[in-house]
């Protein structure tokens, strides 16, 4: 609550506790406020709908970031092994550079992630190896590297004045452009994507026991997989669609969650989203201290979560 109130408070026009407090009591049936016009509306048309927002993309990514571990069975598992991060962003750089507004960039860079995830499912599987997690793997890895070899291109060939700072600027990261309505289909994304988690939570279980054991309870482990794997590309693609590329959520608070929930996915998930959703609210209210400032949710996250993810090394092997 405290982080939630900080959140509400800190920006460019900050808002004292007090004010907050009297325009929640009014909408809950209260009194009614004697705050500005303005007031009232930086609050229910900026702060509002950004806080939601940081709370949804840090549940979604650290939720894409369970399951991704769990499929691949390794801690440092995170979207962009699948390229979903990479199509995504080219997507993007691409609608600015033909300035398709904010409804084009959204639906492109949603459109691009799901792309790339899927470009790596249709050609991962069929690579002649035994181990058909390990083509997902080298297959991600290289469709990323070309997607992001495709980015720069698109980048080289911006308008050096408005185009380029534009696409550097979405690459870190930004919810400055989230609006009420975007918070219906970021909601709606949420349960679409997690609820198959969920939902999956005990067979996703039976594949830390290996293939072998999955499959003596009637599991087909490599169905499982791209099950997961297609919620967590859904997930990521809705992020990387409302706020741009953050990085370090998923990689860093499943990790944070195994140390307290265990490893069942049952306590896992949603010790997971929720703690995602207080680490990204944490990174953009730090980011909004220094109100001229401002600095991207990207980059603050790489600043807190390496450390973070440093001191869980430490604890775990200490």
């Amino acid at each position: 609550m405290l982080l939630m109130l900080a959140s509400l408070s800190v920006g460019r026009y900050p808002l004292a506790p007090e004010q907050v407090y009297a325009l929640i009591r009014s909408a809950l049936g209260g009194p009614p406020h004697a705050l500005e016009a303005a007031t009232a509306a930086v609050f229910w048309e900026l702060r509002i709908p950004r806080t939601m927002a940081a709370l949804l993309v840090g549940a979604a990514l650290a939720s894409a970031g369970v399951a991704l571990q769990r499929v691949f069975r390794n801690p440092l598992a995170a979207p962009e092994l699948l390229g979903i991060s990479a199509g995504a962003a080219l997507a993007a750089a691409l609608a600015m550079a033909l300035d398709s507004g904010v409804i084009g960039l959204r639906l492109s860079a949603f459109v691009g992630g799901l792309a790339a995830a899927g470009l790596v499912f249709a050609i991962g599987p069929i690579l002649p190896l035994r181990d058909r997690m390990l083509g997902l793997v080298l297959t991600g890895v290289a469709v990323s590297s070309f997607l992001g070899a495709l980015l720069v291109l698109v980048m080289v060939m911006s308008d050096p004045q408005r185009g380029l700072p534009a696409i550097t600027f979405w690459m870190l990261g930004s919810f400055e452009a989230i609006a009420q309505s975007d918070l219906i289909w970021l909601a709606l994304g949420c349960i679409v994507g997690i609820g198959p988690l969920w939902l999956l939570r005990w067979r996703a279980d039976a594949l830390a026991l290996g293939d072998d054991e999955a499959r003596s309870l009637g599991l087909s482990p490599m169905r499982l997989r791209l099950a997961l794997v297609a919620a967590a590309a859904l997930l990521t693609a809705l992020s990387v669609a409302a706020a741009g590329i953050i990085g370090w959520v998923a990689l860093v608070v499943p990790q944070a969650a195994r140390l307290l929930a265990g490893a069942a996915l049952g306590r896992l998930l949603p010790v997971a989203a929720l703690g995602g959703a207080g680490f990204m609210l944490l990174v953009d209210t730090l980011g909004r201290l220094i109100p001229d400032l401002n600095l991207p949710p990207g980059a603050v996250a790489a600043l807190v979560g390496a450390p973070v993810l440093f001191a869980i090394m430490l604890r775990r092997h200490g």
